[in-house]
């Protein structure tokens, strides 16, 4: 079971597993646009917030960013009876599992793009959030799938785009390197055609000049 929450601004979702074992499959079946969030150095909940296709963490809002937090440390047996912890998050691809770690542990391909942030407990906001909850029991694998199979195909809809404007751009070359030597031909042959009348009109003057004396 996944339980599906709508952040504050009504534009993201932001969605959790209802166990460690769910967590697993959350770990292995997460989208690229996909952020996780947890309690440092505590047992919590792992907790996902899916941006829009091209956002990175900087386009995280603040009010956004305290939403994931505070529903992470709610959802921490220790850190839910703390005033303030402090929660990590990064992008899902940088997740590292290995076989040697136990469920719902994870490590990092990349730490230096882990962030923390300390935050403390806001009643408000987990209640706000808690009335948009839904359980679902979603097919993980296939929605991963299917939104690989999306990206696939606009990264090839991009290429053909990007080749066909090739093309074009190329046939305009062409068309202009035509048009720019049919342009010297033409003006050579004004130059041959005024030459040869510049040849008759000298015969005529000097048929003239001779037919005068």
């Amino acid at each position: 079971m996944v339980y599906y929450f709508t952040s504050r601004c009504g534009k993201y979702t932001i969605y959790m597993g209802k166990d460690k074992y769910e967590n697993e499959h959350l770990i292995k079946y997460g989208h690229p646009e996909d952020c996780w969030f947890h309690v440092d150095d505590l047992s919590s909940a792992h907790v996902y917030l899916r941006l829009k296709p091209g956002e990175t963490l900087d386009d995280i809002s603040p009010d956004l960013l305290l939403d994931c937090a505070t529903l992470v440390k709610a959802n921490s047996i220790a850190g839910c009876k703390k005033k303030s912890v402090y929660v990590v998050y990064t992008r899902w691809k940088n997740l590292k599992k290995t076989s040697d770690m136990v469920d719902g542990q994870v490590g990092y391909f990349r730490p230096g793009n882990v962030r923390r942030i300390e935050v403390e407990k806001d009643n408000s906001i987990v209640n706000a959030l808690n009335k948009t909850k839904v359980e679902k029991y979603p097919n993980l694998r296939e929605e991963q799938q299917m939104r690989l199979d999306e990206i696939k195909n606009q990264v090839k809809e991009r290429r053909r785009l990007e080749e066909k404007e090739k093309r074009l751009e190329e046939i305009a070359r062409k068309k202009e390197k035509e048009e720019r030597s049919y342009d010297r031909i033409m003006d050579a042959d004004k130059m041959i055609s005024n030459k040869g009348k510049a040849s008759v009109d000298e015969s005529a003057a000097e048929e003239f000049e001779d037919d005068f004396f």
